[in-house]
């Protein structure tokens, strides 16, 4: 899957899987987000195809965030980025230019690792991941497959080093003995600098295919992730938070399922390039906003 078809495609043929909204007919199309201030308290952001693209800041967007908090608004960047533990989030966003507190990042990461119990994870993690904010014990999962059949569940954190034979490894594995899968990136793909990578949810969605009953996927569209979020924003409604995000089956949906607006960005990401509105009437997945960049 290296195109935006193929991958709505794909996304399409797992909707059953995903959480149930209710969407309006018609989104509205504005310049910026300073054009929706009196109506949203916080705004909540998607990070790839919204604030950077792979290691790239998009221009606009750290200055967008900070002309919000001084407008009074909140801000939440909610990622689908499990590669690396929360300091390693806040960090790379300051590289990134965009000056972020700690509380204001939640990742899908720190929603899987809730409730992992006290059990033995086969790790599926990038090796600069020392993965020493899990709380349980783990064990990196690379080539040999009686690794593979000690652990109690799969903990799948990153793809940087995953291939075919190794997905191929844990298929058979967990064929011959069922364990628990946790996906802890639920994202098929994301945009990089030069196309698009496959995430682990693209993975996890193969197994379930094969009717493994327990791959829990975490991070958009999700709800634990969402919930995580409106803990942090007591005071704001749902339909006073806004999630800015660049695709449809994650950001839009799970958002909506939640009860937030959403704001569809469209040049940057998912869409770059193409026209969004045969996705969105393809998908009934309608956000209430639409515009190119913040």
């Amino acid at each position: 899957m290296d195109d935006v078809v193929s991958i709505f495609e794909r996304y399409q043929s797992v909707r059953h899987r995903l959480p149930k909204a209710n969407f309006p007919a018609d989104a509205l199309r504005i310049n910026s987000l300073m054009d929706v201030l009196d109506e949203v308290d916080a705004f909540v952001f998607d990070a790839f195809g919204v604030l950077n693209v792979g290691e790239t800041p998009i221009p606009g967007a750290a200055e967008r965030l900070d002309q919000l908090r001084s407008a009074g608004n909140k801000i939440r960047i909610l990622s689908n980025a499990a590669s690396y533990n929360h300091d390693r989030a806040v960090e790379k966003f300051r590289n990134l230019g965009v000056e972020v507190a700690s509380e204001e990042i939640i990742t899908s990461r720190s929603a899987a690792l809730k409730g992992l119990g006290d059990m033995l994870w086969g790790c599926i993690a990038a090796p600069s991941d020392d993965l020493t904010d899990i709380p349980a014990a783990t064990l990196r999962l690379g080539d040999d497959r009686s690794e593979y059949d000690s652990v109690d569940g799969i903990l799948f954190l990153s793809t940087e080093i995953w291939n075919v034979d190794r997905q191929a490894i844990l298929t058979e594995s967990l064929l011959e003995r069922q364990r628990p899968v946790v996906i802890a990136n639920a994202d098929i793909a994301a945009p990089r600098d030069n196309g698009f990578s496959l995430e682990p949810g693209h993975f996890g969605h193969l197994l379930a295919d094969l009717g493994l009953p327990d791959v829990r996927f975490f991070g958009k569209p999700f709800p634990d992730v969402f919930q995580m979020v409106s803990d942090t924003l007591e005071s704001s409604p749902p339909d006073r938070i806004a999630m800015c995000g660049d695709t449809l089956h994650t950001d839009i949906l799970g958002a909506a399922a939640h009860g937030w607006r959403t704001v569809l960005v469209e040049r940057d990401g998912m869409f770059s390039g193409v026209d969004a509105t045969q996705f969105t009437m393809q998908s009934a997945l309608v956000p209430t906003w639409r515009l190119s960049r913040i």
